[in-house]
């Protein structure tokens, strides 16, 4: 068995598939699912698809930076808060950046104005991936994919 890396409760992770070039994270294990602070959401149909139009701001206590985004409804869930009320929410699949690495991640959107995190990166986002320690925090610097390095190719001679 390999040993997986090990991140912090609070890391910086991107978002390119929503234009967040950065947004500080909240290591959630208690949490299944991923979720996003989103505002202004609005449904739509697109593509005989249902699509959700939403408002993001990316950084804590700023209200000022909004992105605004639309994509594709994956799936709708029943998330318990951490008050413990049930809420439906609207769940999109986009692409995560941590320590140089980008993979898939299911995210619910929901208002998260009063929490501290504007995301919590749930259990699933990182089964497999890392360890979460408790007691340290950033521990990566690195968003952005490492670029696979590309195998050189050898020119064939052509005969005549």
């Amino acid at each position: 068995m390999t040993e997986l890396e090990v991140i912090g409760w609070r890391e910086w992770v991107g978002m390119p598939d929503l234009g967040v070039e950065r947004i500080k994270a909240k290591v959630d294990t208690g949490a299944r699912t991923s979720s996003l602070h989103a505002f202004d959401m609005e449904r739509f149909a697109k593509r005989d698809r249902q699509w959700i139009r939403f408002s993001i701001h990316p950084m804590q206590r700023d209200s000022k930076q909004v992105i605004e985004c639309e994509f594709p409804i994956h799936d709708f869930r029943t998330v318990r808060s951490s008050n413990g009320r049930k809420e439906l929410r609207p769940v999109i699949r986009t692409h995560l950046h941590l320590n140089g690495a980008a993979w898939l991640i299911e995210l619910n959107l929901t208002s998260r104005d009063l929490m501290g995190f504007r995301m919590l990166l749930g259990r699933e986002a990182v089964r497999n991936r890392f360890t979460v320690n408790p007691g340290r925090s950033f521990l990566f610097r690195e968003l952005v994919p490492r670029r696979k390095k590309k195998k050189s190719l050898k020119k064939r001679k052509m005969s005549q």
